[in-house]
């Protein structure tokens, strides 16, 4: 079990960093799954008192980024990685955070995919590391371009639970949760299959 996840409640099991998320809808669902405190963005233009809200919990208790799973939650995500390094991130797959309209969300998974997202969480580092993954073994294993290269990276990102990227940022999120090669090749056998 994950040093993040304290004692079980009657909700399922208790978190112990603050889980920063987008709206008051991904903070009702964070709710009914777990216990946990959160801080909201209110979108993806994250003002200066909300950033310093996510210093302060950072310092004190640490935090779990966990974003929707599309352009503006992977903004939000950089946004606060770059101002706060060394957070934790937790991602769910498009297909558990999909409602049938189309509206793609936390606030529509189920409280299963998100406690699956929060066991699965990945610690941001900022060290270098020297077994890391290269844009060439992007390329090799057809992960950049070509046909079905997107789908590649988001069965990929959901495997090594880090979440879909473009090539480009396929590279920092595997250099940056420190995947290694084994773990980066396992995870192309299971797409092979």
């Amino acid at each position: 079990m994950n040093k993040h996840i304290g004692a079980r409640n009657e909700v399922g099991m208790k978190i112990d960093e603050v889980i920063v998320v987008e709206g008051r809808s991904d903070t009702v669902a964070i709710k009914r799954a777990v216990e946990a405190d959160t801080i909201e963005t209110n979108g993806s233009a994250v003002g200066e008192v909300v950033l310093k809200q996510i210093e302060l919990a950072y310092k004190r208790r640490g935090v779990i980024i966990f974003t929707d799973p599309d352009y503006p939650g992977n903004r939000i995500r950089r946004i606060v990685s770059e101002r706060v390094p060394g957070c934790k991130h937790a991602f769910i797959p498009k297909a558990e955070a999909v409602r049938a309209n189309r509206s793609l969300g936390v606030e529509h998974a189920s409280d299963e995919a998100i406690r699956s997202a929060l066991l699965a969480v990945r610690t941001e580092t900022i060290e270098s590391f020297e077994h890391q993954i290269t844009m060439e073994d992007l390329m090799k294993a057809n992960l950049v371009s070509g046909a079905g290269a997107r789908k590649k990276r988001e069965i990929l990102g959901e495997r090594l639970a880090i979440g879909y990227a473009n090539g480009k940022q396929l590279l920092k999120r595997l250099q940056t949760f420190r995947i290694t090669a084994d773990e980066f090749n396992e995870a192309l056998k299971e797409l092979d299959n």
